[in-house]
């Protein structure tokens, strides 16, 4: 089966499911576009089993496993397994609530994994590869964090464990996307693979980061606190305590530590986005713009004074995002003029850290 045929299936879920990273894939050079939109698909589908809360964590756990024992035997073409263990997920995981299309995308992922078949055998290691490291990650929340309706919560340990949990979900992505890349894309012969795939495990760990401080207060009103017990409680702060105040301005020195931290990670991305040769301008588009709209949401957080404020969003509007975008088409040949553009938005950071 000729996977470029599946194209529009899968960009009628794809637009359904994600706008940011589907203006992205967009953008990628064509010899990787369809791993990649597979890949994401993959993972969204994994992220819905996980977050249904239409069945408790122990049955998420269960169905995790079915999806992820799918890719360990590699599902060999014909011989209906697959299918089967894809409708049963989809009828166990029933409608999601706040968005249809995923109930499509979880009964269409047998057009998924007929494109995948279709890859070359390398390419499936990768994607392979890739689903069982991040349904680890979800494993990881699933089981250390109590149910979402519980009224309990729980705080990772420490560092160590939110390191561990970010290359999970994260930092493999970034693995993943270096690894396809450098396989298909002859422009990149020079890099230095292992330096290659630190930089962008520290790419999607930043990126990480970045979601985990924005979204503070919404996963602690499902009973997640992601910054570490050790640091809360260096403060003399409880995750139960933090859910609980009005005012949460006592945890910005916390914020704030792991803000330099994620600015270190950025930075690695920065190094890995430049290291892309000009003459691959998508390809760091693709990269520019989670870096440069994640560095806005970091300064958004460094500048106020409770940015774990309850109810309160911290998120750059859309003139800002297409304003960024922009500035990127037209730096993108420039290594000069992209490295100010980001020093410019990186200092924003740092002002409001040292204020």
């Amino acid at each position: 089966m000729d996977a470029r045929a599946l194209q529009p299936e899968l960009d009628a879920i794809l637009r359904g499911t994600s706008r940011s990273f589907y203006l992205t894939l967009k953008v990628v050079p064509r010899p990787v576009r369809v791993q990649l939109a597979t890949a994401y698909l993959f993972c969204r589908a994994a992220d819905t089993i996980a977050d249904t809360r239409l069945l408790a964590p122990s049955e998420r756990l269960e169905n995790l496993a079915c999806y992820r024992a799918r890719f360990e035997a590699d599902a060999s073409a014909g011989d209906g397994e697959s299918s089967d263990a894809f409708t049963s997920i989809a009828e166990g995981v029933g409608p999601p609530l706040d968005n249809p299309r995923e109930e499509q995308l979880l009964r269409s992922l047998e057009i998924c994994f007929d494109v995948y078949r279709d890859f070359e055998a390398g390419d499936r290691v990768l994607v392979r590869r890739l689903v069982t490291t991040l349904t680890e990650g979800m494993d990881i929340d699933l089981r250390h964090f109590p149910a979402e309706e519980s009224g309990e919560i729980a705080a990772l340990e420490d560092d160590k464990a939110l390191d561990r949990y970010c290359y999970h979900v994260a930092g493999c992505v970034g693995e993943f996307w270096t690894d396809l890349s450098m396989d298909h894309l002859p422009a990149l012969g020079r890099w230095d693979a292992r330096r290659m795939r630190e930089l962008g495990v520290r790419f999607g760990k930043g990126l990480q980061l970045t979601n985990i401080l924005r979204d503070v207060d919404r996963d602690l009103n499902i009973g997640r606190c992601y910054l570490p017990r050790t640091r809360l409680e260096s403060l003399g702060i409880g995750a139960r305590e933090l859910r609980a105040a009005t005012d949460r301005s006592a945890v910005r020195p916390v914020v704030h530590d792991l803000l330099e931290l994620t600015l270190d990670h950025y930075r690695a991305g920065w190094e890995y986005t430049l290291a892309i040769p000009r003459r691959l301008l998508t390809l760091r588009l693709a990269c520019i713009w989670p870096l440069w709209i994640g560095l806005r949401t970091l300064g958004l957080l460094a500048a106020t004074d409770d940015p774990c404020a309850a109810g309160v969003v911290r998120k750059i509007e859309r003139p800002e995002v297409k304003g960024l975008m922009r500035r990127s088409v037209l730096r993108g040949l420039s290594n000069g003029a992209l490295d100010r553009e980001y020093r410019r938005l990186e200092r924003r950071v740092t002002q409001g850290l040292g204020s």
